[in-house]
């Protein structure tokens, strides 16, 4: 067939493939790395285990018993409510704050540029540097914070090794880790509002609160759907700065386990414990793996319909 001559389906069909082949790389990766992890822990969730080395189906025994069965249940039921307060403290602390700062840096003051850069600097920071910065300033005896406290004649605690400041300690150093991005992401959409639609609300009389609480925080909308689902997967993702900061048996007394730290050591076993179960631990996984997923397409739903009432 000569050049001029080709059927009219050639091109788009050869576009098609061109497409195909520049995705097939990506499709590779995700299929060995994410969706065949994801769907040997499915199967290896109904399966007991002696070592690492399958010896049974179980069915669903192993949920069970990290559900109903002392002492499983009760690691996993106190693991899951650090997570939901850890989730509740960040978008009450960590996005209020932001909403705040972005409503700020949205001003324009002088060296708000700056600004914007010193607010994301420890976002880009590693996980580790940050839990051990944050040892550091936490530490009882040369910390940087008990020694202000003692400035003004406060005895600070032990942080990490108090059960009732454990957990709050390890958040106070997450806020200040990830503060940036949704600063920076709820700035993005305030900058998309109409400069008209701002102007119009200050020759009403709008204050800033008025105009924050009034016309911003409804045309955030789409925004707020992105900071609101990235924490809450953050939250119930949270592994690093609690094993870097408290260790894998989430210490002291449990005060800052939470569902990583649990699956981890259940799947692997722990210089402490020396439990391993991956049975259990793939179970875990799973119940991560579908309250993740079944949450954030319960909100993303919710969320995406209030984007259209407003």
């Amino acid at each position: 067939m000569s050049q001029g001559r080709r059927h009219p389906g050639w091109l788009p069909r050869r576009r098609s493939l061109w497409i195909a082949f520049l995705l097939l790389p990506a499709a590779a990766i995700m299929a060995v790395f994410l969706a065949w992890p994801l769907l040997s822990a499915f199967r290896l969730a109904f399966y007991s285990f002696d070592g690492l080395k399958p010896s049974g189906f179980v069915g669903l025994e192993n949920f069970r018993q990290v559900l109903a069965e002392p002492p499983f249940s009760d690691w996993t039921w106190n693991a899951l409510r650090h997570n939901v307060v850890v989730f509740a403290a960040l978008m009450v602390f960590e996005n209020g704050i932001a909403l705040l700062l972005a409503f700020v840096l949205l001003k324009a003051l002088p060296g708000h540029r700056v600004h914007q850069v010193i607010v994301f600097l420890p976002v880009v920071l590693s996980s580790v540097i940050v839990g051990f910065l944050w040892k550091l300033f936490l530490h009882p005896l040369f910390g940087l914070v008990n020694q202000a406290l003692a400035l003004v004649d406060i005895q600070g605690p032990a942080w990490l090794g108090n059960e009732s400041t454990a957990l709050g300690s390890i958040i106070l150093a997450n806020i200040w880790h990830w503060l940036g991005f949704p600063t920076l992401v709820l700035l993005a959409g305030m900058q998309r509002i109409s400069r008209e639609v701002i102007e119009a609300a200050r020759l009403d009389g709008a204050g800033d609160r008025t105009l924050l609480l009034r016309i911003i925080w409804p045309l955030l909308a789409p925004s707020v759907t992105i900071v609101c689902i990235l924490t809450f997967i953050g939250s119930f993702n949270w592994f690093e700065l609690p094993y870097i900061m408290a260790g894998l048996t989430g210490s002291p007394g449990g005060a800052t386990d939470v569902l990583g730290l649990y699956f981890y050591r259940t799947a692997f076993g722990s210089t402490t414990s020396g439990i391993q179960d991956f049975g259990q631990g793939s179970a875990l996984a799973v119940l991560m793996f579908l309250v993740i997923a079944g949450v954030t397409a319960v909100a993303l739903r919710l969320l995406r319909r209030r984007e259209v009432e407003l």
